[in-house]
């Protein structure tokens, strides 16, 4: 039986792809312009924003009066509210800075209830997870379960660094990275957050925690993680929203409780 599906996440769909193609015109370029005395930051800012103008335009088309949140563009009000395209257009924009092949575009869909649908799209490996509140999550066709591993030795957690908030909070991550390391746990730190828990949605990872993020970064993951059966919260407040503090942890049922502690204490 076919997998049913909204028409909001068809057409989050229809959008991530549609950026996608003009993403993958763009990175084609990135290796050429490595050579440049200037480098190639200019051009990906560019191919940036255009990949998140092809995303509002589409979303746009079909819900004129739906609000955004965008990385490069902000909050965009619409006369409905209560509804928000959150869109990151390229997470992980180092990464396709330098040309390295792991990179993604994140788009949620959030309602009076919370994120109710999410996409996240990995074009260079045709990585598409999808998400809908109530409705599971799915990688292309496939129903995603967070993994069952249930102990830190064979674990892989992710992680993020703060990155300009380096200097400021780069103590703060050392400790924490140091004490989940200090668990047995193999740490893989890879650069684009809605990769990261798009994978503790479908078992690849364990875990994850990161902060100082967007609520563009990690809207659609959350999301995915929760429909897989997994845990997505704040890191230090029972209740607090992630999307609002951008700290967070997400694991399988079995390592959650611990690894969100570990973290806390550190």
């Amino acid at each position: 039986m076919a997998r049913s599906t909204t028409p909001d996440l068809n057409i989050m769909v229809k959008a991530a792809e549609k950026a996608a193609r003009s993403l993958l015109r763009d990175f084609g370029e990135v290796e050429n312009l490595q050579v440049s005395v200037k480098g190639p930051a200019d051009f990906v800012s560019a191919a940036d924003k255009r990949s998140e103008e092809i995303i509002h335009d589409t979303l746009r088309q079909a819900r004129p009066s739906y609000s955004f949140l965008m990385e490069e563009s902000g909050a965009v009000a619409g006369e409905d509210s209560e509804h928000t395209w959150v869109i990151d257009p390229l997470d992980g924009t180092f990464n396709f800075l330098h040309g390295l092949p792991h990179w993604c575009i994140s788009i949620a869909l959030v309602g009076p209830k919370g994120v109710q649908a999410g996409v996240i799209y990995d074009p260079i490996k045709d990585d598409l997870f999808t998400a809908e509140r109530g409705g599971g999550a799915f990688h292309k066709r496939q129903r995603l379960r967070v993994s069952g591993r249930n102990h830190f030795g064979v674990s892989a957690i992710a992680t993020g660094c703060p990155g300009r908030a380096l200097q400021k909070h780069g103590a703060k991550f050392n400790r924490e990275y140091v004490a989940v390391q200090n668990t047995g746990a193999s740490l893989r730190r890879f650069g684009a957050a809605a990769l990261d828990l798009a994978y503790v949605a479908a078992g690849r990872y364990d875990g994850f925690w990161e902060r100082h993020l967007g609520a563009w970064d990690i809207a659609a993951g959350i999301l995915l993680v929760k429909e897989a059966g997994g845990y997505a919260t704040d890191i230090d407040t029972i209740n607090a929203d992630p999307l609002k503090t951008g700290a967070v942890v997400a694991a399988n049922g079995e390592i959650y409780e611990d690894l969100k502690k570990i973290v806390k204490d550190a």
